[in-house]
């Protein structure tokens, strides 16, 4: 028998609500301890972890060291999450909201901050040049499906993957409406992906490299343990294109830059040359 939960008049935190991230979530921000973040030799400086939203970033960067771009060149610093690393003193300091990734630009006169992976992911093809159309129209929808990344990843990931494979409590209300929200997506993105060989269009984009962490790597069996649960076969489109994808070396690369977990030869839990492939 399920007994229906009536919301209180006034909400009060209980830090022992259960789940996998339990013991960093709460409902204020800022610092909980000082420590300065490190920095290496090059003037771009990640702080980051490998989630999805950690590896657009480094794809991104890998794409571009792929095009030839020296100056491109980073550091890549691990961010634990788990263990609470993002509430650092260092770390708000560059991104007041705690959350991976963060860069700084030390390029130029006064360093830069950018934080929230779209907005890195943006900065990055503005500094360079590339990955973002310079035509108007062509450039418009590449900011559509950057955005659009951004509205719906939440309901896949704070939606879909907590309430399907993180919360301590299956409660099938919030499965079947985020499943619903998650498979309309892969529809909207299949659809799409029908008519282009990238998601805006004839070109490889930061929008692509924003949606494949999340929607790709899902497809391909490798996010949450859905695959099957969400018939991931049925959208070919998106198939064909994350397979497309994952042969990219960019994209092999930039998978691996800050992940501490799954085979050893996949890890590299920080980056500071491209050598550090060939260890």
């Amino acid at each position: 028998m399920t007994t229906e939960y009536t919301p209180p008049k006034v909400w009060k935190w209980e830090q022992n609500s259960g789940g996998k991230f339990a013991n960093i979530n709460r409902p204020i921000s800022g610092s909980t301890f000082e420590r300065e973040l490190p920095r290496g030799e090059h003037p771009l400086q990640l702080h980051s972890l490998a989630t999805p939203n950690g590896v657009k970033v480094t794809i991104m960067l890998e794409e571009l060291l792929e095009k030839g771009l020296e100056d491109a060149e980073y550091d890549a610093w691990t961010i634990s999450i788990l263990e609470g690393d993002q509430f650092s003193s260092g770390f708000v300091d560059i991104n007041p909201n705690s959350k991976i990734p963060a860069l700084i630009d030390y390029s130029g006169d006064q360093p830069i901050r950018v934080f929230e992976s779209a907005s890195i992911l943006h900065y990055l093809a503005e500094k360079f040049n590339e990955f973002l159309p310079t035509d108007l129209a062509k450039r418009t929808e590449t900011m559509n499906w950057l955005f659009w990344q951004m509205g719906s990843a939440p309901y896949l990931g704070g939606g879909f993957g907590h309430f399907y494979a993180y919360a301590p409590v299956k409660i099938q209300y919030a499965i079947d409406r985020f499943t619903m929200e998650a498979k309309r997506q892969l529809d909207v993105l299949d659809k799409q992906l029908e008519k282009n060989q990238f998601v805006a269009g004839d070109d490889y984009t930061i929008a692509d490299m924003a949606i494949w962490p999340w929607y790709g790597v899902l497809v391909l069996g490798e996010l949450y343990n859905a695959a099957e649960f969400l018939e991931v076969e049925t959208y070919k489109n998106v198939n064909r294109w994350a397979k497309m994808l994952c042969d990219r070396p960019a994209v092999q690369r930039g998978r691996r830059v800050n992940k501490t977990w799954g085979e050893e030869d996949q890890q590299m839990k920080e980056r500071h040359s491209k050598e550090d492939f060939n260890k």
